[in-house]
């Protein structure tokens, strides 16, 4: 039994949609291809940011 077995999931739902951070991801437990996904965008967005930083120091 993992973290939501409370209220069959509930609370780990409300749990999710209620983060006060920007940018979370949330993915069901068996997801593995969404999870990987978020990760590749999130790649992306730090590699666009180095070569941007490059180009500024040039």
């Amino acid at each position: 039994i993992g973290y939501g077995a409370s209220f069959h999931g509930l609370a780990a739902l409300l749990g999710m949609l209620n983060s006060c951070a920007s940018n979370v991801s949330v993915v069901n437990i068996d997801n593995g291809f969404g999870a990987g996904f978020v990760a590749s965008l999130i790649n992306r967005k730090f590699e666009a940011d180095a070569l941007t930083l490059e180009n500024i120091e040039r």
